[in-house]
């Protein structure tokens, strides 16, 4: 990813009510079940910080995220960053009520290039990971958990 690409947009409706996916992004057990069962933890307030490693074949890419930006109910932004990696980018999840179903806009930016020659630094590779995350993972999640989570 370099930070002249144009930003990775996925989007996805949930039928579901906003309340279920917010918790869905920003609660540490309910991150755990669709997004990276290994993160240690998670606070959606501004200044936050948490680190987890995430293995690729022989590759390790220890994930450093810092809240940004939090309007409950509404958007979570964090700068995304990888230790040992030059490169910097900032990940928004914005969430829309639209009549009885929830509308999530993920946009990851990259401000500072990524190294080219790591396949996993890939726009495409952000694009497949994003797509899965919102579109399967996370849907399948908050439809299946919503009459339990209300």
């Amino acid at each position: 990813m370099r930070e002249d690409d144009e930003p990775i947009v996925v989007e996805q409706t949930y039928n579901t009510p906003i309340d279920v996916v917010w918790r869905a992004i920003t609660e540490i057990d309910q991150m755990r079940q669709w997004y990276f069962e290994n993160i240690p933890s998670f606070e959606p307030v501004v200044g936050f910080e948490t680190q987890f490693d995430v293995q690729c074949e022989d590759r390790h890419f220890l994930h450093m995220w810092k809240i940004t930006e939090v309007e409950p109910l509404k958007m979570i932004a964090y700068d995304w960053r990888y230790e040992g990696y030059p490169g910097d980018s900032f990940v928004m999840f914005e969430l829309f009520q639209q009549e009885d179903v929830t509308k999530l806009r993920l946009t990851h930016q990259t401000t500072k290039s990524f190294p080219k020659d790591i396949p996993e630094f890939e726009r495409e590779s952000g694009v497949e990971g994003w797509t899965f995350f919102i579109q399967k993972s996370l849907k399948e999640f908050v439809e299946r958990n919503k009459s339990s989570s209300a």
